[in-house]
């Protein structure tokens, strides 16, 4: 929000809010740009004077600090294109060794600074196009890249955190740039640019472990930084199971996995892929209104070392498209969507089907009922489907099982699908936005046929989780700058089967086709499953008339051995699936 100066008159001040500034500049008003401060180090900008870090202790025998930098740019409105999965953020930062760790990971949320150019217009709630205003003269600048750091400089820290007194030590640097672009009823609703990097250390002294991050890449605060990471890990409880890899475990060399297609994009480019969707939408019979289109696109730098010997680092890219639009009228109006993404630009599909798959699936769900309460098979669309994976993903994860809290926690070895079932996570699948070269600790990472003809074969382990269970690790680890690391898939998926989705449901004399998921009523340590689902209803072998308000539920012990996979597998994301069929589920209704 941005703010007028003070007038002559100590008693008169005003607001000016974000929607008059987009307003006046659609008038031809100069706008005004205003640049993000940012620490010392960041290219053109002068350093904000440092607070006092905050410390924090991490559970785990972990312990973390902040320095923060607030941008003092007036964000651009969220985008109201938002739909309930697509991926509409362009840059992954679940990249290895940028994974989040999982939930159980004592991770602090930070706050990257940022330069952000933003224009926001109000659309009109009504559903008949119109000509989109004059386009703010707004350009987004083609700033510098920021302050890079290579590995003599993370070697330097190192250093300096070895000579405060650390046994062992590793750094991680990201960096990265993003650009978005969002429209709502032929409007321009969103533009942002933004940049932003990160360095974190984590030390160790004997078995004690602290975390700290900064984005103050200045020589100097890099080394006050290294020696309150030593003082921090001497004060925290011990963790017997933390440390560094041995030399003889870690990556030595790994594949190019064409993470980076090394094009940019323009605003231009974005809002047109927007303007071609949002059009091809709203020319649905029965589309009635828009959330809107949103495109972006985003690039990001890793580098990694450690004093056990380990030095990495990579590049990844990657691009994004969603639209989300309304049908009918009222109380009656029914949403839906489509997205898709990719590492690569050639990798999108067109605007233009996206656009229009979103407007036929909303047209699709109107006039919906309700339904009594039975039991049937639920086939669980592709779009839905890959949450399956999920839950398995969580049970299998080497934390739950050292804690005892999965309910696959004493299955390793035996048969948890039906036989012929398959499923694999592949770190080395090229050009695809769970790829990684190597894991967040500087292990190689390899393909893993997790569920093998129906029979589970490993846990996700780290080095801690394997520590934890006497196992070797995996290479799952995965790690950000402000935690320690924690096991993660990349890209995992399920076979495709042998048949059609057609021939899936065609012996279904009356069963439930979901497309829509809601809530998340999944219990971890026994298996229960409810959710909320929308869909169609099977009988005889089709889709007839639209459902919704109905639960789902079941045990995915069950579950997974009743389940069986139609062919249409397609990589969207990190996480895939295709069309399941399970039998035997509850779903209830009226």
């Amino acid at each position: 929000m941005a703010k007028a100066k003070k007038t002559a008159s100590k008693s008169a001040k005003k607001k000016v809010t974000a929607k008059k500034v987009a307003t006046k500049r659609s008038a031809g008003a100069r706008p005004a740009a205003k640049a993000t401060a940012a620490k010392q180090g960041a290219p053109k900008v002068k350093p904000k004077a440092k607070a006092k870090p905050k410390v924090r202790a991490a559970s785990g025998g972990a312990s973390s600090v902040k320095r923060k930098t607030t941008s003092a740019a007036p964000k651009a409105k969220a985008p109201r294109a938002v739909a309930a999965k697509p991926a509409t953020t362009a840059l992954r930062k679940t990249a290895s060794p940028v994974v989040m760790a999982p939930r159980a990971a004592p991770v602090i949320a930070k706050s990257k600074p940022k330069t952000v150019v933003a224009a926001t217009h109000q659309a009109s709630a009504g559903s008949s196009p119109r000509p989109a205003p004059a386009a703010p003269a707004i350009v987004a600048p083609t700033p510098k890249a920021p302050a890079a750091i290579d590995h003599e400089r993370l070697h330097e820290v190192l250093g300096w955190a070895k000579a405060a007194g650390a046994d062992a030590v590793d750094a991680i640097y990201v960096e990265g740039t993003q650009l978005s672009v969002g429209q709502r009823l032929g409007a321009r609703e969103q533009l942002e640019r933004s940049e932003g990097h990160d360095l974190g250390l984590r030390a160790l002294v004997g078995t004690r472990q602290a975390i700290v991050s900064t984005t103050d890449l200045d020589p100097a605060g890099l080394k006050d930084l290294a020696t309150r990471a030593v003082a921090m890990a001497r004060a925290v409880p011990e963790d017997p199971v933390c440390g560094l890899a041995p030399p003889e475990l870690l990556a030595h060399d790994w594949p190019d996995l064409d993470l980076d297609d090394g094009r940019d994009v323009t605003v231009e480019q974005l809002a047109d892929w927007c303007a071609r969707a949002e059009d091809a939408a709203r020319a649905v019979a029965g589309v009635t209104n828009s959330e809107g289109a949103t495109a972006s696109w985003g690039r990001t730098r890793v580098a990694l070392a450690a004093s056990n010997g380990f030095a990495g680092g990579y590049s990844r890219a990657g691009y994004s498209l969603s639209c989300a639009v309304l049908a009918g009228e009222g109380t009656a109006m029914e949403r839906d969507y489509d997205w898709t993404s990719g590492v690569y630009q050639s990798q999108l599909e067109a605007p233009e089907k996206i656009g229009r798959t979103a407007g036929e699936r909303a047209v699709k769900r109107l006039n919906p009922r309700r339904m009594k309460s039975t039991k049937a098979p639920v086939v669980y669309d592709r779009r839905v489907a890959g949450s399956m994976l999920g839950h398995l993903a969580g049970a299998i994860n080497g934390r739950s099982i050292a804690r005892k809290t999965s309910f696959l926690l004493d299955r390793l070895g035996q048969r948890v699908f039906k036989p012929g079932i398959r499923v694999i996570d592949d770190p080395h699948r090229k050009r695809e936005s769970g790829s990684r070269p190597f894991d967040g600790e500087g292990l190689p990472t390899r393909r893993w046929n997790i569920i093998d003809d129906g029979v589970l074969t490993t846990w996700l382990l780290d080095l801690a989780a394997a520590r934890q269970l006497n196992l070797s690790p995996t290479g799952h680890g995965s790690r950000g700058v402000s935690g320690p690391p924690g096991p993660s898939t990349s890209n995992l998926y399920l076979e495709a089967g042998n048949a059609s989705v057609d021939e899936l449901i065609a012996d279904i004399a009356a069963g439930l086709y979901v497309t829509e998921l809601i809530g998340f009523g999944v219990n971890g340590v026994t298996g229960d499953y409810s959710r909320g689902a929308a869909g169609f209803w099977i009988e005889n072998g089709k889709l007839t008339w639209p459902v919704s308000g109905v639960t789902v539920a079941g045990n995915l012990k069950d579950m997974f051995l009743n389940m069986t996979p139609a062919s249409d597998l397609m990589f969207k994301g990190a996480t895939n699936a295709p069309t399941v069929r399970i039998e035997g589920m509850t779903i209830a209704g009226e």
